[in-house]
């Protein structure tokens, strides 16, 4: 966990108030972290419906994926997540593959094989802001941040209602330190103090405008993991949603290792 320090001033109304700063801080980075460590299976495989949905027109696109989740050991002691989403319907998009692997201290690995070109490719992190098959989801989007990578400042409690659900949450206002690696200026998260899950979040542009919110208005407890069943994407500005919503889901059956690498994206078998 990163260490925070404040400046020493002479006032003491002022060291009063630096003083709660860094206590908000912590429990801001406490919080945070408590949503990272939320234990996950260590084998998942789901179908997962994709829909695309213009908040102008009404008009839906609803896409199938196969989706296949690891979480492993990368050697040095750190948990890290490795992704596989193979597109089913529908004709548009289908045989169309994705490759995540996460890695603890710098980028994820990212490819992507596109029938149209059959071929695989690796995405650049160049390319981190761009859409995700043509999602409301950046590349970026996909990726987690690593704890250290912002300044979590926690605003206190508040209830948050997400679909039908009223949560109690820590709300936090997450800063990146390096404001050239992050496609946002700084985003506002509420956590369910039960779960540690992140129901709501907010994402400002650079401009300091509203740009996308996550909401999960659903959580499952599904074999002792608590799992987000249902998670929508909207981009404020573009008046565009995308949701994610679980439609079958099976943890801790082991997948093969082959799944999860750039050669099985070219066959998908």
């Amino acid at each position: 966990m990163k260490k925070i320090s404040k400046s020493l001033v002479a006032a003491a109304f002022v060291l009063t108030a630096c003083a709660a700063s860094v206590f908000a801080d912590e429990k801001g980075t406490a919080v945070m972290q408590a949503a990272l460590d939320v234990e996950k299976p260590k084998f998942s495989k789901s179908i997962v419906h994709m829909i695309l949905k213009d908040l102008k027109s009404g008009d839906e696109e609803v896409r199938q994926v196969m989706e296949y989740g690891r979480n492993r050991d990368d050697g040095a002691g750190n948990k890290v997540n490795d992704v596989v989403m193979l597109f089913q319907t529908p004709a548009n998009i289908k045989d169309t593959r994705f490759l995540q692997k996460e890695n603890h201290g710098k980028d994820d690995d990212k490819w992507i094989y596109l029938p149209a070109l059959k071929n695989t490719r690796r995405v650049n992190t160049s390319e981190g802001s761009k859409a995700f098959v043509g999602s409301d989801a950046s590349y970026d989007d996909m990726s987690t941040r690593e704890i250290d990578e912002d300044d979590h400042q926690w605003q206190g409690v508040e209830e948050k209602t997400v679909g039908k659900t009223k949560y109690t949450c820590d709300k936090v206002k997450e800063v990146p330190f390096d404001k050239k690696k992050s496609q946002y200026s700084y985003r506002i998260t509420w956590v369910d103090q039960a779960t540690h899950v992140p129901v709501y979040t907010e994402m400002y542009d650079k401009d300091g405008k509203l740009e996308k919110t996550l909401e999960v208005p659903v959580i499952l407890n599904y074999k002792g993991y608590t799992i987000t069943k249902e998670a929508v994407l909207t981009n404020v500005q573009k008046k565009h949603s995308t949701s994610l919503v679980i439609q079958k889901l099976e943890v801790d059956q082991p997948i093969p290792d082959r799944v999860f690498t750039s050669n099985f994206l070219n066959t998908g078998k």
